[in-house]
């Protein structure tokens, strides 16, 4: 975990925003002391939401077929897309 003051935001910005670049990590910014708030790249940000976007559909999917949805087997699925590529 990084911890910076948040006056590093202020006077360092480049050098905050390269640390993040470098080590895709967030970087904690603390105001008096205290937990204020959370800086990262972009890239590293737009990662995180993708993993967290498959996560809920991979949960969703499990929620599903504990409630009793149908589920396919490899082979259904590849020839459900077999199909589908068919018609186009």
């Amino acid at each position: 975990m990084i911890i910076r003051a948040s006056a590093d935001i202020r006077t360092n910005y480049n050098s905050v925003i390269e640390e993040c670049r470098q080590t895709g990590e967030p970087i904690y910014l603390t105001k008096n002391g205290e937990g204020d708030a959370v800086v990262m790249d972009i890239a590293s940000f737009e990662r995180r939401e993708q993993i967290l976007h498959a996560q809920q559909l991979v949960l969703e999917a499990y929620i599903d077929n504990l409630a009793g949805a149908k589920s396919f087997t490899t082979d259904e699925v590849k020839s459900m897309m077999d199909k589908v590529i068919k018609e186009e």
